[in-house]
């Protein structure tokens, strides 16, 4: 009996890392396994072993803006009625906000503790926007907000989601996105090779730590944390 259960245990070992050898291969089509974080690398390969093609799927971007700050995009993917734009979120707790609010609220140990943090919605509004400017023929494509949030939290009240936005928990993604692809035609690229282009260029921005460096330095400015004195 026990070298029935030695055998066994070998055979689950073996299977699961050979998974994760394959998975890591899968992943390196599309970004680098110490790129991002954990959660967007999960999300890039849930959406490669449902079949969306890693030449349409872009990880870690750095959208170049016209005064020279880059816009950080997590996740970007080109599909045929648009392109989906995702903002990702590792949280825990209950979540509250307001689309139209700037700030919501992280609630944690049953109310005895609460964090404010920038609304997604709008966050993610910010990066299209940032990434329409890019080329003239995103004027005439529909983008989609996606807000993928992972970890162990609960969207207690969230309310006021613009058309063409979505939250979601990490397990419903393939759901939002197959409501997208159902409920809208496909649109016409005028270049799609141009459409490329513009997002691999985005995706070796990240490549460079300066750059990096910069834009987290650009964002700690913005807020100004540091000129606030009690």
């Amino acid at each position: 009996m026990i070298w029935i259960f030695i055998v066994i245990v070998f055979i689950l070992a073996f299977y699961f890392l050979v998974s994760n050898i394959r998975d890591k291969k899968l992943l390196e089509t599309v970004t680098k396994l110490n790129r991002g974080t954990r959660s967007e690398r999960d999300l890039v390969l849930m959406l490669l072993k449902q079949g969306i093609p890693a030449q349409a799927i872009f990880h870690d971007l750095y959208v170049k803006k016209y005064n020279g700050n880059f816009s950080q995009i997590d996740l970007v993917v080109v599909m045929e009625v648009g392109i989906i734009v995702f903002e990702v979120k590792d949280f825990s707790g209950w979540i509250f906000g307001n689309g139209n609010q700037s700030q919501w609220t992280k609630v944690l140990a049953y109310g005895k503790r609460k964090y404010h943090f920038y609304n997604p919605i709008m966050q993610n509004t910010k990066h299209i926007i940032d990434l329409r400017k890019q080329l003239k023929q995103f004027e005439n494509i529909p983008f989609y907000s996606i807000v993928v949030f992972y970890g162990d939290c609960v969207l207690k009240d969230v309310n006021f989601v613009p058309n063409g936005a979505f939250l979601v928990k990490s397990n419903r993604v393939l759901d939002v996105m197959k409501l997208i692809i159902t409920k809208n035609e496909p649109v016409h690229y005028t270049n799609r090779n141009e459409v490329v282009r513009v997002l691999i260029n985005a995706v070796q921005n990240g490549e460079n730590a300066k750059t990096r460096i910069q834009h987290i330095k650009n964002i700690k400015d913005m807020l100004g944390k540091d000129r606030v004195f009690t």
